[in-house]
């Protein structure tokens, strides 16, 4: 029971700090530090966790209350590039990372 959430406009490393704090959770514990969690990354991963919760429901033979999160991968997206105006005529980069993140669940026994 895989889902995905890509091109997230959030800074992959600010985005672990989140994936960190739920990883190896139950669904339920994970929904509720999500939603008790103060970062800007914590509404789009609950809303994956619950994307992936229903993936599998449909699929079915799944107990949703054992689910649990077993892989959580955060990894960088594309960069976009833009340039700040600095003094005495110079320019600085900026740079919008994004994320792409994968959350797996299984079943415990």
């Amino acid at each position: 029971m895989k889902a995905s959430m890509k091109f997230l406009r959030i800074a992959p490393r600010k985005v672990r700090l989140v994936a960190d704090m739920i990883r190896g959770k139950n669904v339920e514990e994970a929904l509720n530090i999500l939603q008790f969690t103060t970062k800007s990354s914590a509404k789009p991963m609950a809303k994956l966790v619950k994307s992936a919760v229903a993936n599998a429901d449909q699929k079915g033979g799944v107990n949703v209350d054992k689910l649990y999160i077993a892989d959580l991968q955060v990894d960088g997206g594309p960069v976009v590039k833009r340039f700040m105006p600095r003094a005495m005529g110079r320019a600085s980069p900026i740079l919008h990372r994004t994320s792409h993140v994968t959350v797996e669940l299984n079943q415990r026994a």
